[in-house]
């Protein structure tokens, strides 16, 4: 029987880029040999993910070889027909593609490890011991008495475990009939179990039912017109919403809790301001956050503020400002739609905390966007029947239902699905957020420089509103309706924003004149007009300190006075100066010119300022930074993958030898190594192969010790192993093995008399 690392360096180099390509954790970081691969490969964590990503088929395969073992016929255990047989040799070919299953003269093994993580049952089938039943036993089932057929039932297909009945019932006289002509065996306590040979006789030697086959749903379809209009319609939404988002905080800007989230108060305030629900509030802020359009000023008080990103993404084309937006909500390992709910200790989890965190949330996302993509176009799946095809594709990890529904909602609201079908910008967006930009830009509808000025004081866009006309009504005017048109209204409150913004009435009637379809009407003109002649009659400045004093001439001459013009003094009354200077500045400076000044209090009292006193902080190390998300780095080229398997094709280094230890009958020449990777492999195909190796530990004190074992368990750091001479078990941390050396089968008996005899 060959090694799986012989199987690996007998794969061609075409066949290891594929290996890589299907399992991107073992290019991450980069192997050293082909060793080094086949213990990665071969590692829990590792074959966990790899049958995490396999579809229902693949993994029907793997029970079958597990639990039928090398010699089985694939095409007899699971296929019932031509096209599913075909069915079966994909999933096969899929397996050995990813190095799940090799193939040697003896038939095809599972990798060392994959048994234990298919679980007891591999199939509904009990594990192969050896006083099961010869298969010949079921032919007593016609005189079976009438209890026995649904015990059957139940057991056949697995679990093959059951609990007898405890009572004197018809069952349990079954169960009883069962067990004493060996159609059921007797487990621990009151548990009966099911011979693998009696299942296997009952399935007809088949392991599963069917072949699994990829479900159809039946889904509705829309128009295309349909689907790309209203994803684009959703799409320059989103990018409007998380402009408004960024005025509003770079004005009012947000407080930050403690825990680093945004308050439930804040959020509805953001809600309100959207005039969105909170649900859709909370994404928005979200996607700015994740795109790094808004966040933390880092403050002694911190809020939310928006980032000069935001400036640089506010200036860039409707279409590009999408794209980035799209690519970073399906991208991010943040999940918006957890924002309100309770974590386990029964908090509100708030908008931006950092336990929105999760990272397998970007490929549950293209998990589902992909679902779409298969289906014809404008095909709108409900939650239901994309969960339906994910459980086929990953039956190992099916994701929740309210997290599909969640990233269903999520997308139509990004403008990734329109009509809750994949729109065009939406499925060139799961290959390049370029190519998702030019689609979006060509399906986006033109802009508007015009507007419908009415004597009402509302104003009509008839269609999409450029940017600097909407960047207008937003100074100016208050949105009423949105669709195919945009209708506006303004009043004294609206047009008080453009003159807070430094505007003037004559200049702010020649902007709406420029963009209005004829003249502006006479309310409108009056309205601006009579909100500019209020705007401004209460005046507002800065001052840090003030003066006062009884003597107007003492005061004049300060402010003239050329040595104090950097304390910015300016007269309020004669007998009153205010200074932009804070006030101990103000008092040192006018006691460095011989004046006797005093501070006081509000009240009118003496203040007696302490002298400051300064000290040097005591340096040390900066706060730690926040965990990022965990989204996975960018997948290697084809080229990357070819060098990549060059360096595996390297002749490995030769390890030096160790001191000859006394020499067996087993000894002679055996295969093995003092590598601590290759030691860790050797160790995981015994444990797969249940045979026996030499292995050399190193004891409390640091003197090796040699020990013949047969490994059951590699886990987590520790290997458990049988002690075939000493007859008991152990477990040792794998730092402390030196050397692995495998026995040859033949040579095990009489290596163990020669070690018994010395």
């Amino acid at each position: 029987m060959s090694t799986f690392t012989g199987f690996l360096r007998s794969r061609t180099d075409d066949e290891l880029v594929a290996l890589l390509r299907g399992r991107p954790d073992l290019a991450s970081p980069s192997p050293t040999t082909i060793a080094s691969l086949g213990v990665r490969a071969t590692s829990r964590g590792s074959l966990e993910r790899a049958l995490a990503s396999v579809d229902a088929g693949v993994l029907q395969v793997l029970e079958a070889v597990v639990a039928l073992g090398p010699g089985c016929d694939l095409h007899a255990a699971i296929a019932d027909s031509p096209a599913s047989a075909a069915l079966v040799d994909q999933a096969l070919a899929r397996a050995t593609e990813l190095v799940l299953l090799f193939r040697d003269e003896e038939g095809l093994h599972p990798a060392p490890g994959l048994v234990e993580l298919l679980g007891p049952y591999p199939a509904g089938l009990a594990p192969a011991g050896p006083t099961d039943p010869p298969a010949g036993v079921v032919d007593v089932l016609p005189e079976a008495p009438a209890g026995v057929a649904p015990v059957l039932e139940a057991l056949t297909w697995g679990p093959p475990v059951g609990l007898a009945p405890s009572h004197a019932t018809a069952t349990a006289a079954a169960v009883d009939w069962m067990v004493r002509r060996r159609l059921l065996v007797m487990g621990d306590g009151r548990h009966v179990i099911l011979p693998r040979t009696v299942a296997l006789a009952l399935r007809g030697g088949r392991t599963h039912r069917a072949a699994a086959v990829a479900p159809t749903p039946v889904v509705p379809v829309r128009r295309a017109a349909t689907v790309l209009a209203e994803g684009v319609d959703a799409g320059e939404r989103v990018v409007r919403l998380v402009t408004q988002l960024g005025r509003l905080w770079e004005e009012f800007p947000a407080s930050v809790l403690r825990s680093g989230g945004l308050g439930v108060r804040e959020l509805r305030r953001v809600a309100a301001e959207l005039d969105v629900e909170e649900r859709l509030a909370a994404l928005v802020v979200e996607l700015a956050a994740a795109a790094g359009l808004v966040g933390d000023d880092g403050e002694e008080q911190p809020t939310f503020v928006p980032t000069v990103a935001m400036d640089e993404w506010s200036v860039r084309p409707v279409a590009e400002r999408w794209s980035a937006l799209a690519a970073t909500w399906l991208a991010t390992p943040r999940t918006p739609w957890l924002v309100g709910g309770r974590d386990e200790a029964g908090v509100v989890r708030p908008a931006l905390s950092p336990d929105l965190q999760r990272a397998w949330a970007p490929r549950l996302r293209r998990s589902v966007l992909g679902v779409l993509a298969e289906l014809e176009p404008g095909a709108a799946p409900s939650p239901d029947a994309a969960l339906e095809v994910l459980a086929w594709r990953t039956p190992r990890s099916v994701p929740p239902i309210a997290a599909v529904a969640a990233i269903l909602a999520e997308a139509a609201d990004v403008g990734v699905l329109g009509a809750g079908a994949l729109s065009e910008p939406g499925r060139a967006l799961l290959s390049s957020a370029d190519e998702a930009a030019a689609a979006f830009d060509a399906a986006l509808p033109p802009s508007l420089d015009e507007i419908l000025l009415q004597g009402d004081l509302t104003g009509i866009v008839p269609g999409r509103p450029s940017d600097e006309l909407e960047a207008l009504l937003a100074r100016t005017a208050r949105v009423e309706s949105r669709g195919g048109a945009v209708t506006v209204r303004f009043t004294a409150d609206s047009v008080r924003t453009a003159f807070d913004d430094g505007a003037t009435a004559e200049g702010l009637l020649a902007e709406l004149g420029r963009f209005a379809r004829g003249p502006v009407p006479q309310p409108l003109e009056y309205l601006v007009r009579d909100a500019a002649r209020r705007h401004g009659r209460l005046r507002a400045g800065a001052a840090s300190s003030y003066l006062r004093s009884d003597d107007p001439a003492l005061l004049a001459g300060l402010v003239d006075n050329p040595r104090l013009s950097g304390l910015g003094l300016f007269a309020l009354a004669p007998t009153v100066l205010a200074a932009h200077a804070p006030t101990r500045e103000l008092i040192d400076a006018l006691r460095a010119q011989g004046l006797a000044p005093a501070a006081e209090t509000p009240d009118g009292h003496v203040l007696h300022i302490a002298r400051e006193v300064r000290r040097v902080g005591r340096r040390g190390r900066s706060a730690a930074r926040r965990r990022e998300g965990g989204e996975a780095p960018a997948s290697a080229s084809d080229a990357q993958l070819a060098a990549l398997v060059a360096r595996l094709r390297a002749p490995e280094p030769v390890a030096p030898e160790l001191p000859a230890a006394p020499a067996t009958a087993a000894d002679e020449q055996p295969e093995g190594t003092d590598e601590p990777g290759d030691a860790l492999l050797l160790l995981r195909e015994a444990a797969a192969d249940k045979t026996e190796v030499w292995v050399e530990l190193v004891g409390p004190t640091g003197r090796p010790e040699r020990r013949l074992l047969r490994p059951l368990r590699i886990d987590g750091g520790r290997l458990r192993a049988a002690d075939v001479q000493r007859e008991s078990e152990l477990t040792v941390a794998v730092h402390r093995i030196a050397s692995v050396r495998r026995v040859r089968p033949a040579a095990a008996d009489d290596a163990t008399t020669d070690e018994e005899t010395a």
